[in-house]
């Protein structure tokens, strides 16, 4: 029973490693719009999945599911920052990135709240709980379709300059964006001569060294000042 309950609790940070894993060459291939409109359809299915473990009398369906949202947990980090990043002018760009981790955690807290026997985390109603992820997922499937794709994309994997110009003026409204434009094709021309290094290669790299080391720390550090107790 031990090993159960250690193993739900893992599995989610196995399906966030190989989902993170995962999201460059999904993005690359198919664009952040439809990668997240995707990873909502998966989060969806989990969060069932876990709903109705219940009443399967499956905790095999829990496992299923938890390690379904790790998946799509480990996806939707990258996923959320560029996307957000992106469709966002660049006076905003900063402030847009920084909302992602203010919501993650006031949805941690959310989470723990409704988690308390008082409320969700009571015998009848935990199912209704685990399946409550799916409730976040839903609202960004519906509206997600009124967005354009991100203009960085559209212009530097797929070099549609005209969709670039209408997403850009959808988001921004009208106006000269020429400026914008020029940015990202003096990024994309940087790209170019700059190589992709996998994960290996990264750690191996003497020029993105202390910077490893210093998000290792800061991220280590994180996890051991009692942030979970608070």
């Amino acid at each position: 029973l031990l090993f159960l309950w250690s193993l739900t609790v893992s599995i989610f940070g196995i399906g966030g490693l190989l989902g993170s894993s995962g999201s460059r060459y999904l993005t690359v291939k198919y664009g952040k719009k439809k990668c997240l409109l995707c990873n909502n359809l998966l989060m969806i299915v989990a969060a069932s999945i876990m709903g109705f473990s219940k009443a399967a009398r499956s905790f095999e369906m829990i496992l299923i599911g938890r390690f379904m949202c790790g998946v799509s947990a480990g996806l939707c980090v990258p996923l959320h920052h560029q996307y957000a990043g992106e469709i966002s002018p660049r006076k905003l760009r900063g402030f847009a990135n920084s909302t992602c981790s203010c919501f993650w955690t006031l949805g941690k807290a959310i989470g723990q709240i409704s988690g308390q026997r008082e409320l969700l985390g009571s015998q009848s109603l935990w199912p209704l709980l685990m399946a409550s992820c799916g409730l976040p997922a839903l609202v960004q499937i519906v509206t997600l379709p009124f967005f354009p794709e991100s203009p960085p994309y559209l212009l530097m994997h797929k070099g549609d300059q005209e969709g670039c110009k209408k997403a850009i003026r959808q988001l921004w409204g009208e106006g000269n964006h020429q400026a914008d434009i020029d940015d990202i094709m003096k990024e994309k021309a940087t790209m170019k001569n700059t190589k992709i290094l996998s994960v290996l290669e990264l750690m191996r790299e003497p020029a993105t060294r202390w910077q490893l080391y210093m998000i290792v720390i800061l991220t280590t550090t994180v996890q051991l000042c009692g942030i979970n107790a608070v």
